[in-house]
Order: C-alpha cells, then structure tokens, then sequence
C-alpha cells in the first residue's frame, strides 16, 4: 500500500521549455493517486513567463476544480513588481477561493529584500494565507541560455519576525536558518540530507514535495522511504499543519 502523503510541490500546466510526462492534469492527478498522494498544491508553469496574472489564476482555478476530484489546491500567482498586485491578491482569495500563494521572485524581478515584496508578505499574512517561494526551478547548467535566473536568497525571510508569516521556501537547496519557515524535500540531496534539514528546520517544519511533474514523482518519495521517514509528520501531518490558518 502507497504511503498516504500531502504533496506541497506540484505544477499544472507546460513548462515553458520542453515537454514534461503528465503535464496534462488528467494524467498528472492519476499519477499522484496511484502514488497514494491524498491532496497536492499545485501552482502553474504560466507563472513565470506568461504576463496576465489573473489569467494564469483563473486558468489554475478551473483546471484544480475540473480534473483535481478535490486533490488539487491552487496555489495562485502575484507578482508584487507589477502595479496592480493587490488586486490580484484579492482575486485569489475572495474570487477563487485560494488560500495559497505561490512567487517566483527570481522569474519576476524582485528579491525578498524589496519593499513590495515585504509588503506583500505582510499583506498575505493579514489574509492569512500560506506563501509559497519558489527558489529554484531548474539547475543553472541546463536552463535556456536567453533566460538565465539565479536562485533566490531567502536570508531576509530569516531576519523578519516568524519569518514573515506562514511562509513555505520549494526547492531550496541551501541550508535552514532557523525554525520559521516550512521547506520541502524536492532537491534535498545527499546521504543524510533529510535528516539535516529536520535539525535545521525542526521536525514539524519539513514537508513532503515533489516537484512533480517537472522532477520524478518516485524520486522524492524514494527520499522518505530511504531516511526512514515514511512514518514521520514529513509524509502528512506537517503540512495538514502548515495548511491551517492561524486563529
């Protein structure tokens, strides 16, 4: 039987620079399910390139509600460089029923240092939604040579109080300072990398995810079977737990 796990790390639509297997959202929510993943938040690969945020939201929405069978939860686009960001901010929750949010500072332009990323944060934490920061999307050696990004730094979130909120850092390879942020599993590596980032983080501040479709599935859940934490909070509790608004 497949351990029952809570994906916080999946994406919805094409990545902008080569087919993915299952990047439609049919295939992509039957892998998951074959898998044993009860429930996923699922951003879309529109957001870095594509400019009509509320398009990219709306699109997301709809494909979560069509073919996710109340899997999928959508992980809305902002983009704080961009004039008209708190609206979309508003869309997302009051129109789509999203209590996610996902950025991709280094696609977008901005860093966490910026004062309208910060406000931002602020503004998520008053909604109290869960902000997910995308600091990697693929290795610097294989992107296209006409769009190269650097990943993001998340050092300032580790200076604000509670790390500006319920604040969740996909595809951080670095280290964890601190015990204020959640971080997935997608590209730890190493022998023992799991367990470096529990003493990092803390037990409850690690959380299952994927980067499927873009990383094998299987890959990350290879990671939980080898470090021996198929029965830890890692697979589930921890982010039924991240996933709670704060009273």
């Amino acid at each position: 039987m497949p351990v029952p796990v809570v994906d916080t790390n999946v994406y919805l639509s094409r990545w902008p620079f080569r087919r993915l297997p299952c990047d439609d959202t049919p295939g992509l929510v039957a892998k998951l399910k074959s898998a044993g993943v009860q429930r996923a938040i699922a951003g879309s690969f529109d957001a870095l390139l594509h400019r009509d945020i509320e398009g990219i939201n709306r699109r997301l929405a709809e494909e979560c509600k069509a073919h996710g069978a109340g899997m999928l939860m959508p992980a809305g686009c902002l983009n704080p460089a961009i004039p008209d960001w708190k609206e979309d901010l508003r869309r997302c929750q009051e129109t789509h029923a999203m209590r996610v949010i996902r950025l991709h500072p280094n696609y977008h332009g901005y860093t966490l240092e910026d004062s309208s990323a910060l406000e931002l944060l602020a503004e998520a934490s008053k909604r109290k939604l869960l902000v997910q920061i995308a600091c990697e999307m693929e290795d610097e050696r294989t992107q296209h040579p006409m769009v190269r990004t650097a990943a993001v730094n998340p050092a300032p979130l580790f200076a604000l109080p509670n790390g500006g909120g319920r604040v969740q850092l996909l595809n951080h390879r670095g280290p964890v300072k601190g015990k204020s942020v959640w971080i997935d599993i997608a590209m730890t590596e190493g022998v023992h990398g799991i367990q470096r980032q529990l003493q990092a983080a803390g037990d409850g501040r690690v959380v299952f995810g994927s980067y499927f479709p873009f990383f094998y599935l299987e890959s990350a859940l290879l990671k939980l079977t080898e470090s021996g934490q198929t029965e830890s909070g890692i697979a589930r509790a921890n982010a039924l737990r991240m996933l709670e608004e704060p009273r």
